[in-house]
């Protein structure tokens, strides 16, 4: 098993977002902004590789007849600090992404990747997998932030980008974030197709 490949696969091939389609609930919700996107990506990815370490490490003593619970235990208790973390540092970005960093808890990535890879990996692999993961969905949350707040604000990162006449605010509407996700879905898909 290569670690470089671990950490790859997250990226392109096993990518949470674009190839597994995993996660979309906060992807669509939380995309407004590339702010925001790349503070759930950041999130998200240190609850993921805090809680594959964990796991990994207490795998041989975890029962199977209660694994599950005993993952959301521990994910729950990483998300609570990056929780609080975040509302003690970033209280605007907090604010901004509400409920849905609590919601990090039951997010299917985390429990997939737990179950899937850190119960059954030693610790050193489930580390570059769990940060393959992390990075991959940042990526692809920071790539449709980018797109909507682009084409909804005019703005990128805050940063005027567009004429005040141009943007489409239905881009960073419930709707907008379908849309972004539809279209990149098909590029990628045809991008897959053409390299394969």
């Amino acid at each position: 098993m290569s670690l470089i490949n671990e950490f790859t696969k997250g990226i392109i091939k096993e990518n949470p977002l674009f190839r597994l389609v995993l996660g979309t609930c906060p992807s669509l919700a939380i995309t407004t902004s590339v702010e925001n996107g790349l503070g759930m990506g950041v999130a998200f990815t240190a609850v993921l590789i805090a809680s594959n370490i964990a796991i990994s490490t207490m795998r041989s003593i975890i029962p199977d007849n209660v694994r599950i619970p005993v993952y959301v235990v521990i994910i729950a208790s990483f998300v609570t600090m990056i929780d609080q973390l975040m509302h003690a540092f970033t209280p605007a970005l907090y604010t901004a992404l509400g409920i849905f960093i609590p919601l990090i808890v039951v997010n299917c990535i985390i429990l997939g990747r737990a179950e899937a890879f850190a119960n059954k990996n030693p610790v050193i692999p489930s580390i570059f997998d769990a940060l393959g993961m992390g990075v991959g969905f940042t990526l692809a949350l920071v790539l449709v932030s980018a797109c909507r707040e682009v084409l909804g604000a005019g703005t990128f990162y805050g940063i005027p980008v567009l004429p005040e006449s141009a943007p489409a605010i239905l881009m960073i509407l419930p709707p907008g974030g379908f849309i972004t996700l539809g279209c990149l879905l098909g590029l990628m898909n045809k991008l897959q197709k053409k390299t394969a």
